[in-house]
């Protein structure tokens, strides 16, 4: 898959970048309390997510994705926080794998709910599929995920996703913090090395303003590599796409590859092809937004062509490129970057 538009009228931002990608949330709430993201302080038993009535219906989500799939988008990524938590969400990867222009349709959950989905998404058409694990030891994993004692779950769902198979492969995305899981870095690939599955380990960023983020709990992904490099000799592979996020190496004995994404230590704004939705509507054109567009307005308009003006002059009008732009300053105030949580990963 290129990756490179072949719509004549696609918008480009104001870098020229295309836009290719749209990650839709379909659910604020997550089964789990991830310090760095969700940290359960503040995302306690108490704390008013938006209610059903408020998210988006499915007719919406695939209006705004058909309508970007005219502007050049190909891949939709379905994201949360946790978006099996969503009611019937088979129903709505069957409806997007049905678009015209959408050529691939990804999920990115935690897995706890995954084993019961796999069937009803597999059918549905799900091309691809990402599921977090942060460690394999018990207790860290309970750490990493706010209290949640559910790993033995998960590493079921990843080894029956495995067996069921998906035609854009499964991906594991595991996220470092110094001090905290380091130890499981050769563990993991280890355990997922000829299995078919790819890991990719992600820098911990400064999404948000609640997840006490330090530029010293980074562990940098070339780091991560010479340690993995020592033990399992890797080679670079070319991207798939222009504005592929993740770095890619295979190992030279033929057991598969692994995947880093450096947000923080080699920012990759300069290719990035993403905008992201979420559940309630708000369409954001960076994942370290301040703000995003509100697209209610425009929906509530049957005619395609207010949405249609909207998404294309949101595109046009994108110069984001907070990573590139980043200083490792304390965080902003609270309220003034959009939380992970609400507009995925």
């Amino acid at each position: 898959m290129s990756g490179e538009t072949s719509l004549p009228d696609a918008p480009r931002d104001r870098l020229a970048r295309p836009w290719h990608d749209l990650r839709i949330s379909v659910m604020d709430r997550c089964n789990f309390r991830c310090p760095y993201c969700m940290p359960q302080s503040v995302f306690h038993d108490d704390f008013a997510f938006l209610a059903p009535s408020q998210r988006l219906d499915f007719d919406a989500i695939i209006r705004i994705a058909r309508l970007s799939a005219g502007l050049g988008v190909s891949k939709l990524r379905l994201t949360g926080g946790e978006p099996l938590l969503r009611p019937n969400l088979s129903t709505l990867v069957q409806q997007l794998t049905s678009l015209p222009g959408i050529d691939d349709v990804a999920l990115t959950t935690n897995g706890v709910l995954l084993g019961r989905h796999l069937d009803a998404l597999h059918e549905a058409g799900l091309s691809r599929l990402t599921i977090s694990l942060d460690s394999l030891d018990p207790v860290i994993f309970s750490q990493m995920s706010g209290g949640r004692d559910v790993l033995s779950t998960v590493l079921s769902a990843i080894d029956a996703a495995a067996r069921r198979g998906f035609p854009g492969g499964i991906k594991v995305n595991t996220v470092l913090q110094r001090g905290v899981n380091e130890k499981d870095i050769l563990p993991l690939v280890e355990r997922f090395r000829h299995s078919g599955i790819i890991l990719r380990f992600i820098e911990y960023m400064d999404v948000g303003t609640r997840n006490h983020w330090s530029e010293s709990a980074v562990v940098p992904s070339a780091s991560v590599l010479e340690r993995i490099a020592a033990r399992w000799p890797v080679e670079p592979v070319a991207p798939h796409y222009r504005g592929e996020v993740a770095q890619r190496y295979r190992f030279t004995d033929g057991a598969g590859e692994i995947g880093f994404i450096s947000s923080v230590t080699a920012p990759f704004c300069g290719d990035c092809s993403r905008a992201r939705l979420s559940s309630d509507g708000q369409l954001y054109t960076c994942l370290f937004a301040d703000e995003g567009t509100d697209l209610r307005p425009a929906l509530a308009d049957p005619d395609d062509q207010a949405l249609d003006r909207q998404l294309r002059h949101i595109w046009q009008g994108r110069g984001d490129r907070y990573s590139e732009k980043r200083n490792p300053e304390p965080q902003r105030a609270s309220g003034d970057r959009i939380e992970m949580y609400y507009i995925g990963g």
